[in-house]
């Protein structure tokens, strides 16, 4: 049992796929799938099983994966540890995860300021769900994360410390051109014919839990993989989408917003560990809440924040 493997099936964890771990790697799809049939001979149980989208760890994968990653995360440390004193720089790089959204939105901007008063920082900047990130800073392998209080929410563990930034307001991302472009707040009832699409489950039932509290029914006909694929779907005139605030000055130049009667809104929070937390991680968790509140449709912690759904990005 070797780490390569380990980080091979923790890899294929993270993606859901066999063939996507490969080329993140660089091995061939069967030389993924023998590493992790070596792993299921050495413990004794399958480790994955396959489904319509790939693949996706068993009850005892899941058990493995969380102990691996926390190895690997310690072994990778090892070795920066050990390069950096070998280099005479024991530099400690700051490891920041961000959902999508947020990565594409605020954290960049907070990162950059704290870079111009810092100096030089070694960092990293990783996008992934806001469970998948709670779990990397839980095992060490983030210094701090950015997420949100979508459903299914946030564990409370006592390994970690929550900070609320404020509350996000969704919008609606429109093709130019569509009859409501530019108009002034809608009702969501004025979109119950429209075509929507998603990306995933989180931001789905936000809109539906939006849309049945007024008494509609949001047809969700289509899903993309991921943002850009949502945002493309948009642009090209097939469907609207929900989006969030955060978003709004990082938007494609092909789509607009609309603004939603009380709208639908989302938590962001930023979750550091308790032991051992990164030196540059209170600077930063500062540098985020400026950054939110300058964004065009988020209210920052300390307003009033008219309470809302709950979302996924």
């Amino acid at each position: 049992m070797t780490l390569t493997s380990w980080r091979t099936f923790v890899t294929v964890c993270r993606l859901g796929s066999l063939s996507a771990a490969a080329d993140e790697l660089g091995y061939t799809q069967s030389a993924v799938s023998r590493q992790i049939a070596g792993l299921e001979r050495e413990l004794g149980v399958p480790l994955v099983e396959r489904h319509a989208r790939g693949v996706r760890p068993t009850p005892a994968g899941e058990v493995f994966r969380r102990h691996a990653t926390a190895a690997l995360t310690e072994a990778d440390r090892a070795v920066r540890a050990v390069r950096d004193l070998r280099d005479g720089a024991p530099v400690r790089t700051l490891d920041v995860g961000a959902t999508p959204s947020l990565a594409a939105g605020i954290v960049p901007v907070a990162i950059r300021r704290l870079l111009d008063t810092a100096g030089t920082v070694p960092w990293s900047l990783s996008p992934g769900l806001s469970l998948e990130l709670y779990d990397r800073v839980v095992s060490g392998d983030l210094d701090l994360a950015v997420v949100t209080d979508a459903p299914p929410g946030l564990p409370d563990d006592p390994r970690v410390e929550r900070r609320f930034l404020g509350m996000d307001e969704m919008v609606v991302v429109l093709p130019l051109g569509h009859p409501l472009a530019g108009s002034a707040p809608v009702r969501v009832q004025a979109l119950a014919g429209q075509t929507w699409v998603e990306d995933n489950e989180g931001s789905a039932a936000l809109l539906r839990q939006h849309a049945a509290r007024a008494g509609v029914t949001a047809r969700i006909d289509l899903a993309a993989a991921d943002l850009p694929g949502k945002l493309a779907l948009v642009a090209a005139g097939h469907a609207i989408a929900l989006m969030p605030g955060v978003l709004g000055g990082a938007l494609r130049t092909d789509v607009t917003t609309v603004a939603l009667v009380a709208p639908p809104a989302r938590g962001i929070h930023t979750i550091t560990p308790r032991r051992d937390p990164h030196p540059c991680s209170a600077p930063l968790l500062d540098l985020l809440v400026t950054a939110f509140g300058a964004s065009r449709f988020g209210r920052a912690a300390h307003w009033p924040a008219e309470a809302g759904g709950r979302e996924r990005d």
